[in-house]
């Protein structure tokens, strides 16, 4: 072998050992990322707890992006693709019709309804649309529904946490332990947060909480309040005159100080009855979502802003 040979030879072989160092290096990354869990998560609070349960073992998404309105949500052909590719689904059967369209058509054997280990028990009246009485949900008007805000009960959030650990350590067995352990650790937090709700709620001298839509049932359940949303439980549901009147009459019945607007819902509707009845309003996030107006970075954070909201509003000692 002459020297240009050889040294073809030897090029040929760095090349070849830098390859093949490549290929090592790209298939550790790959089986890394093939060894993690792709979940999926209708809205940001099944997000927030799924990446908290889920840890560095889990790649979490959202099908709601920042700042959208969750109720009304529409897939795109690449989120229904993310729900088809996704080894979990986690949803909430009843809150995003989009959602559980594409759960029982695309993941049947991966969607999980975080709704079972919440234990929906809180119902409200169905509202008619004003104006809409053959609208399918003004059929409805005035029965009984299930609520499905039960994330502003902390004390629900960290159940649904509970059985998410059991569901990924289903899926992953190696990541049991980590699931486990991730879970009892958003469980403390969760409770830390509602002792502070206990607390701080405990001596309120206004007892009723009037609120733009209907997505406060279970934390006024939690914390002795009385919730009076103007709206029905999705925010696009519109109240009638009638119905205004009323809650207007209530508001100065019962000497009601504060109506709350909401984050990502209009206004315009809580603002006329707080105009109307002498009242002022604040702002609560019910955390359908975050957005650039939500006070805090994590539900935790805007849990204790909506505290500090709710003592002052509700004139709480």
């Amino acid at each position: 072998m002459n020297a240009r040979t050889r040294a073809i030879a030897v090029v040929a072989a760095a090349a070849a050992l830098a390859a093949s160092g490549c290929g090592a290096s790209d298939g550790d990354t790959a089986s890394a990322g093939d060894g993690g869990l792709d979940v999926v998560a209708g809205f940001y609070p099944l997000e927030w707890a799924a990446e908290r349960v889920g840890g560095d073992r889990v790649e979490v998404t959202s099908l709601t992006p920042p700042g959208a309105e969750a109720h009304d949500l529409e897939l795109t052909p690449q989120d229904v693709g993310a729900v088809s590719d996704a080894d979990l689904v986690v949803h909430l059967e009843g809150f995003q019709a989009a959602v559980d369209e594409a759960a029982r058509s695309e993941a049947s054997g991966t969607a999980w309804d975080a709704g079972r280990a919440a234990d929906l028990s809180l119902t409200a009246a169905a509202h008619e649309h004003e104006g809409e009485e053959e609208h399918a949900e003004g059929e409805h008007a005035g029965e009984e529904v299930a609520d499905p805000h039960f994330w502003l009960d902390p004390t629900r959030l960290a159940d649904v946490g509970d059985a998410l650990a059991d569901r990924l350590a289903e899926l992953d067995p190696d990541g049991a332990e980590a699931y486990e352990e991730n879970a009892a650790a958003l469980r403390a937090d969760l409770e830390a947060l509602d002792a502070d709700m206990q607390e701080g709620l405990g001596g309120c001298t206004v007892d009723t909480l009037v609120t733009s839509h209907e997505a406060f049932g279970y934390l006024a359940d939690r914390y002795g309040l009385e919730v009076v949303g103007i709206s029905g439980l999705s925010p696009s549901q519109e109240p009638s005159p009638a119905q205004l009147a009323e809650i207007t009459e209530l508001v100065q019945e019962r000497g009601v100080t504060t109506v709350y607007t909401e984050t990502l819902v209009d206004p315009a509707v809580a603002e006329t009855v707080a105009a109307e009845a002498g009242a002022r309003t604040a702002v609560l996030d019910p955390l359908e979502g975050l957005t650039d107006e939500s006070a805090g970075e994590d539900y935790l954070e805007v849990m204790r802003a909506n505290l500090a909201t709710l003592q002052e509003g509700q004139s709480c000692s």
